[in-house]
C-alpha cells in the first residue's frame, strides 16, 4: 500500500483541485482525503508542493519496434514515457513490417505487456501503407488494435479514405490521419517560407496540409466517423477543423509540443533537430494553434515521439530523417509555454494530456477518483531544470539544454512506482 501525503490533487474529469492525501492498494486508488499514516503502508510519499494528476496519455508515439530498434524499442520507449510522466501510450503502425497483419500486431502488444506502462497500438489503414487497399479492419480490432492510422503517409485516394472512415465507424473505433499531400511539397520537414527561401530550397507548403484537412473534414462529416487530424501545424487547418466541428463533424485534432513552442526560424539554429513532418511553421501558424488549444478546437496534445540515431540526424539537412523525440519534455513544454504564459490553466493542460486522449480511444485513465486505476504522475510545477539526459535511445531534440519548468518527481502505473526522480 502507498500513501501520498499533502499533494495538490488535480482531477481533469471532476475539476477537483485541492490539497489532500491519496491511498493506493492493489493497483487502485482506494481513498482520497485526509488520512493518518498507517503501519500497513509500504511506502509514504511526502508530496508537499507537488501536483498529483492522472498519468499522462500519449496517443501518438513511434517506438520503432519491429524493424528500427537501433532508434528505439518498446522497452526503451516505455522508459522514456515513464520519465516523462506517461503511463499510457498508443503506438503508430509504421514499423517494419508495418502493423497491417495480426502477427505483427500481436508481437507489439505482447512486448507492450512486458513493460511497466500501458501500451496500445493502432493498425495500418491500408495494406503496406500504400493507400490502395484497406486492411482487414474487423480482424485487427478483434486482435487488439485500438484504431487505425497510416501515420507518416497520407491517404491520397478519397474513396479509400471514405471507405476506411465508414468501416472504422461501423467498428466503433477512431481513425487518425497524416494530412500532407506530397504534390504540394518540394522537400519535406521544412516550411515553404522565409527560412526555406533563405536556404535556397523548396519546402512543404501550408496547402499540402490544408487541402487534405478540408477533404477529410467533409468525409468525416458524411461517414459519421471519429477522425483525428494528427499534428496540426497551420492556421487555416485549425480554422477548417473549427468550421467542421461547428457543422457536426466528430473531428478531433491533436497538436504537438514542438508546434505550439517553436517556429520555422528554429531550423537555422537546430538544423535537422528542427526537421519534422509536418514542419515548424510561421509565428502566425503557431499563434493559431495556441488559439485552437485555448478554445478546444484542438482537444489533445500528443508528442509524435519520433526517435532517430545521431548519425542519421547528422546527415545534410535534406537527407536527414524528419522527427524529434518528445515524451520526456512534453509536460514541461506545456507548463512553460502554455500555462505560465496564461494560455491554458493547469486543469486544461492536464485534460488535453490525459482525460481527452483516454476518451478518444475509450481507455481507462485520465481520472483521479476512488476505485480508479492508480495511474498517476507527481510533479513540481515551478521547478526549473535543464532538458536532456533522456531515457530514450535517441536524443534528437531541439529542447536539449533549455531551461524548462515542471519537473516529474514520480510516475506510478497500476499502483507501482515506475519512475522516481533521483532527488527523491
Amino acid at each position: 500500500m502507498i500513501i501520498i501525503k499533502d499533494a495538490r490533487i488535480i482531477d481533469p474529469y471532476s475539476g477537483l483541485d485541492d490539497i489532500q492525501d491519496l491511498v493506493i492498494k492493489d493497483e487502485r486508488i482506494v481513498k482520497i482525503g485526509k488520512m493518518e499514516k498507517s503501519s500497513s503502508c509500504d511506502t509514504v510519499i511526502h508530496a508537499e508542493g507537488m501536483i498529483l494528476s492522472p498519468g499522462l496519455i500519449d496517443i501518438h508515439v513511434h517506438f520503432r519496434d519491429p524493424g528500427f530498434t537501433y532508434k528505439e524499442d518498446i522497452f526503451s520507449g516505455a522508459k522514456a514515457a515513464a520519465r516523462g510522466g506517461y503511463t499510457t501510450v498508443v503506438c503508430m503502425a509504421n514499423t517494419k513490417p508495418c502493423i497491417d497483419n495480426v502477427k505483427t500486431l500481436r508481437y507489439v502488444l505482447k512486448k507492450g505487456r512486458e513493460t511497466d506502462i500501458n501500451l496500445f497500438t493502432v493498425a495500418c489503414v491500408t495494406k503496406g501503407m500504400r493507400g490502395k487497399e484497406l486492411v482487414d479492419m474487423e480482424e485487427l480490432v478483434r486482435f487488439g488494435a485500438v484504431g487505425f492510422s497510416d501515420d507518416g503517409m497520407p491517404i491520397r485516394d478519397e474513396i479509400i479514405a471514405f471507405q476506411a472512415m465508414k468501416e472504422a465507424a461501423r467498428l466503433g473505433v477512431p481513425i487518425s490521419l497524416h494530412e500532407e499531400n506530397p504534390n504540394f511539397i518540394g522537400n519535406n520537414g521544412i516550411n515553404e517560407g522565409i527560412v526555406s527561401k533563405n536556404l535556397g530550397i523548396k519546402g512543404a507548403t501550408s496547402l499540402a496540409e490544408e487541402i487534405l484537412v478540408a477533404r477529410d473534414c467533409m468525409l468525416a462529416l458524411n461517414a459519421k466517423a471519429v477522425v483525428n487530424m494528427q499534428h496540426i501545424s497551420t492556421q487555416n487547418a485549425v480554422k477548417l477543423i473549427r468550421l467542421s466541428q461547428g457543422m457536426g463533424a466528430y473531428v478531433v485534432a491533436e497538436a504537438t509540443p514542438h508546434h505550439f513552442s517553436l517556429t520555422e526560424e528554429e531550423v537555422l539554429r537546430y538544423h535537422s533537430n528542427a526537421k519534422m513532418n509536418p514542419p515548424l511553421r510561421s509565428a502566425e501558424d503557431r499563434y493559431e494553434i495556441i488559439q485552437g488549444l485555448r478554445d478546444d478546437t484542438i482537444a489533445i496534445i500528443a508528442t509524435d515521439h519520433a526517435p532517430h540515431s545521431e548519425e542519421e540526424k547528422d546527415s545534410p539537412f535534406l537527407e536527414a530523417p524528419s522527427g524529434i523525440v518528445g515524451l520526456e519534455t512534453a509536460l514541461s513544454l506545456g507548463i512553460t509555454n502554455l500555462v505560465r504564459k496564461g494560455h491554458l490553466t493547469m486543469l486544461q493542460l492536464l485534460q488535453k494530456m490525459s482525460l481527452n486522449p483516454a476518451r478518444f480511444y475509450n481507455l481507462e485513465g485520465g481520472r483521479i477518483r476512488e476505485g480508479a486505476v492508480a495511474d498517476i504522475v507527481l510533479f513540481r510545477e515551478n521547478e526549473c531544470y535543464e532538458a536532456g539526459n533522456f531515457a530514450s535511445k535517441s536524443s534528437n531534440s531541439p529542447f536539449i539544454g533549455q531551461k524548462l519548468f515542471g519537473k516529474i518527481k514520480y510516475t506510478i502505473c497500476r499502483g507501482k512506482i515506475i519512475y522516481q526522480d533521483n532527488e527523491m
